[in-house]
């Protein structure tokens, strides 16, 4: 019913960019939460940013000045701006979206991409 379909990733030294994008599609209502969270082998899968449907952001302590997060609420798409990446930085990234959908009530459910490889040479 609902696909996260992410892009943008890729490899990239030191100090460079990326800019990730995530298209959510299907039988959408609206779109609350959307966001970005990151997942390095072994770890967790912790909070990168995240941006409410009015466009308030949150972000980890660790991405603050570097990283932006937007969104465009007619494409239904949430962007990752990243500058001056560290190797520390280096994780799949996943997007995540809370999405109501059409005939819910507006009771919303989560969804997440398939993830896509950052990596950051030092």
């Amino acid at each position: 019913q609902v696909q996260l379909v992410e892009s943008g990733g890729g490899s990239v030294q030191a100090g460079g960019s990326l800019r990730l994008s995530c298209a959510v599609s299907g039988t959408i209502l609206g779109i609350k939460d959307m966001g970005w969270y990151r997942q390095a082998p072994g770890d967790q899968r912790p909070l990168v940013a995240t941006i409410t449907s009015s466009g308030g952001q949150n972000y980890v302590e660790s991405v603050k000045g570097r990283f932006t997060i937007s969104r465009d609420n007619v494409k239904n798409t949430v962007y990752l701006q990243m500058n001056s990446l560290k190797p520390e930085d280096t994780a799949v990234y996943y997007c995540n979206a809370d999405v109501a959908l059409i005939g819910s009530g507006w009771r919303s459910y989560d969804y997440w991409g398939q993830g896509t490889q950052v990596t950051v040479s030092s």
